[in-house]
């Protein structure tokens, strides 16, 4: 990781917006549970949608993008869990009260400032994640601030809005993409910070500080794909990037990072195209067909697209010769931002460029030919593109127009995370043309008296959990800060309530033993709470020790229909009767009498692992080496 010093010098700014499925019992504009489904659904629809215009009669560039892809979109239903309002087929339902209460608990927790009357908006997307063609939106709070460092990092809003439906898949040879209803409506919180942020690290804390107070709400839902941040980033010179859709937290400071670095690396590349007196004017659409270049070819991709109908296309890119393959991100190169607008506009699988060639079956007289045909000086380049004629066309008119981007700088753009934290392009940055008023929900005002009843049922934040758990659950510093960040941290405060047991042992089995048993490829997902709650109380009724633990848990695993008395049964761990224990204490300890004398007191130490290795967690280790301890003392005589 880059030091902050040189983020200072790039002019690095950073804002987070953090997306958070809430935990509510019906949906934000409609009356259906908030579940995810994975059985068969009931049935399904198709729909195209198309743009609309914005009340000055401007069209967003986003949604223009979307509609040329002219894609129809399949939406699979659900008889009990999904209705006519997901399906557009009947007017949405008041605002979920519920979601807007959340809204106001993490007002209060960030010092935001609540609007007086509460008026849905609506967002225009088409992408086929709505089936009414935008997303409703409402703003909840205005302002505020998190302290993360000791510095204050200000927040600019706190919205509520309907989450999109589920993408399922995609149907290419029928250019269609299939959603599934039940995820579309899902309240979802939207926290935008102030472009505050200055370095990659300083993102990532932030958003863990946010996340700790959202989970703080205990109305938050947990999973894969219940949390999605989006980034925008931007250096001196160089352009706002919003990042849509990272999901993965770990990631967050890689992607910045890299982001910083595309957008220094892309500004290297503009100065270079200035000194060779290069201008966006002199990148032109002159796209010749030189399929006659390859009728020969041994390039498998060539032959291909020849074979099936399809044709070569090529430009010429004056000046930027060895600049299409200059690396700006790991793995990635300015020619990878090239194929990457080729593949989305053009439908494409991808481009050749000179600086890369010759390679993949294509020869160095293949090369030096059509340099010529397109009248490529020394220091330019040359893209190629091989597939049917119109896609070759609209992938080439793509790459001239992201060339011209690049003697100016840093297009404005939204990009797609990469598994490496990289990015990719995802489609042009939408403008203020996608939002207007919802005429078909009523508004709803914020009074001081619901102002005041929230304030009073404020929850307990995270950071005051920990220290409580240190208090008075005698946890230490470094388990207490576990728990308060584990998924499992409602089930231990249930146990601790509920069951007379040690909380450190609850803790360390929640923690550390699943773990441990998870790395075993133990399916321990399957243990259900009920089953937590047994196998603690059965520790604390002295029916089963604690030592016996992962063993009960690695068998309720691999049968969860099954008990813990079952489980006891099966795996021989139940406890043993006293007289037994005592039995096989003085038996190890008669066996080793020699050892005994010579170790002295130590030799207790020595004989537990034999003990509890006997015993098989039958016993408590207490009782054991206090088992142990007397008989050792009987042997030395004490």
């Amino acid at each position: 990781m880059t030091d902050a010093s040189h983020y200072q010098k790039l002019g690095l700014m950073v804002g987070l917006e953090l997306h958070q499925q809430l935990d509510t019992e019906r949906k934000l504009f409609c009356h259906c549970p908030t579940l995810i489904r994975e059985s068969d659904p009931d049935g399904t629809f198709v729909r195209r949608l198309r743009p609309t215009r914005s009340e000055l009669g401007e069209v967003d560039p986003a949604a223009l993008f979307e509609f040329q892809r002219k894609k129809r979109f399949c939406y699979e239903y659900y008889n009990d869990s999904t209705c006519l309002v997901e399906a557009d087929e009947e007017p949405p339902h008041d605002i979920c009260n519920e979601a807007i209460d959340i809204c106001l608990i993490m007002s209060n927790f960030l010092n935001s400032t609540p609007i007086d009357e509460i008026h849905p908006m609506r967002k225009i997307v088409i992408d086929g994640s709505n089936t009414t063609g935008f997303q409703r939106t409402v703003i909840i709070t205005l302002g505020g601030h998190v302290v993360v460092g000791g510095k204050e990092i200000g927040i600019q809003a706190i919205a509520v809005e309907e989450d999109a439906a589920r993408k399922i898949a995609d149907d290419d040879k029928n250019n269609m993409r299939i959603y599934r209803l039940d995820r579309l409506g899902i309240p979802l919180i939207e926290i935008a910070t102030a472009p505050d942020i200055r370095t990659p690290a300083e993102a990532q804390e932030v958003a863990l500080a946010i996340g700790m107070l959202l989970r703080a709400t205990g109305k938050v839902k947990r999973g894969q794909g219940t949390i999605r941040q989006d980034v925008n980033v931007s250096i001196k010179g160089g352009a706002i990037t919003e990042i849509k859709g990272l999901q993965q937290l770990d990631l967050l400071a890689d992607t910045v990072e890299f982001e910083a670095l595309r957008q220094e690396r892309l500004l290297e590349i503009r100065d270079e195209l200035v000194s060779r007196e290069i201008a966006p004017d002199d990148i032109v659409e002159k796209i010749v067909n030189i399929t006659k270049v390859f009728s020969e070819s041994d390039s498998k991709v060539i032959k291909k697209a020849i074979k099936s109908g399809g044709a070569v296309y090529g430009v010429c890119l004056p000046g930027f010769a060895g600049l299409v393959g200059r690396e700006i991100q790991p793995e990635r190169r300015l020619g990878t931002e090239l194929s990457d607008y080729a593949k989305f506009w053009g439908g494409v699988g991808g481009i050749f460029h000179t600086d890369e060639l010759p390679k993949y079956g294509i020869t160095e007289a293949e090369v030096t030919k059509l340099r010529k045909v397109l009248k490529a000086k020394k220091q330019d380049a040359v893209v190629i593109v091989a597939a049917p004629g119109r896609s070759c066309q609209s992938a080439l008119e793509a790459v001239v127009k992201r060339a011209r981007e690049a003697v100016i700088g840093v297009p404005a753009e939204t990009r797609t995370p990469l598994p490496n934290g990289t990015t990719k392009y995802a489609r042009p940055r939408p403008g203020a043309q996608r939002m207007y008023p919802e005429t078909d929900v009523r508004s709803v005002k914020i009074t001081k008296k619901h102002l005041k009843r929230i304030k009073k049922g404020m929850p307990e934040t995270l950071e005051s959990k920990e220290k409580r758990f240190i208090k008075d659950h005698g946890l230490s510093a470094e388990l207490a800060s576990q728990i308060v960040k584990s998924k499992n941290l409602d089930l231990y405060e249930y146990i601790v309530q509920e069951v007379d047991i040690t909380s450190t042992l609850v803790a360390v089995t929640l923690e550390n033993t699943l773990v441990s048993l998870h790395r075993d490829d133990v399916p321990i997902e399957r243990v259900t709470d009920e089953h937590f709650e047994s196998v603690f109380r059965s520790v604390a009724g002295g029916a089963l020790s604690a030592q016996a633990i992962p063993s009960v848990l690695t068998y309720l695993a691999k049968n969860p229909g099954s008990n813990v008395e079952k489980a006891m049964a099966a795996t021989g761990l139940g406890m043993a009767d006293q007289s037994e224990v005592e039995q096989l204490i003085m038996k190890i300890v008669d066996d080793r009498v020699d050892f005994i004398r010579e170790q002295g007191d130590r030799a207790v130490g020595g004989l537990m692992g034999v003990a509890m290795k006997e015993l098989r967690g039958k016993a408590d280790g207490k009782t054991v080496k206090d088992l142990l301890t007397r008989e050792v003392n009987r042997v030395l005589g004490k």
